[in-house]
């Protein structure tokens, strides 16, 4: 118990945490990992390296639906919110450069072309 009590009233929680107590953050995608499950699932799911702009932590966050890696390019800024059940991912991508990944993938929305 006072393991727990310590956790909770000395704030290590809040600095171990790379949200550091939000539940969501903004970052840059440094490449796109894929993450093998734990037995006795099989799968490789389908990640992407981020580095945090509020305090430049890396982590490595999910990219939900099928197919949608493909929305994720290297170096967009992506919404990341946290979320878990993979071995060392805690994070999910929710937007690419403000737009929703899950109205990209059911295709009401479309990807801002970057302006040249």
């Amino acid at each position: 118990h006072e393991k727990q009590y310590k956790k909770a009233h000395l704030g290590t929680v809040l600095k171990a945490n790379p949200f550091e107590g939000a539940s969501h953050a903004k970052g840059i995608v440094l490449e796109k990992v894929g993450v093998e499950t734990k037995q006795p699932n099989s799968a490789i799911r389908k990640c992407a390296s981020i580095q945090l702009i509020k305090n430049s932590k890396k982590i490595t966050a999910f990219v939900p639906n099928g197919g949608c890696l493909n929305f994720i390019e290297k170096n967009d800024k992506v919404l990341v919110a946290g979320f878990g059940d993979i071995p060392g991912v805690c994070f999910k991508v929710v937007k690419v450069p403000n737009v929703s990944l899950l109205a990209l993938y059911k295709g009401t929305k479309e990807r801002p072309r970057s302006k040249l």
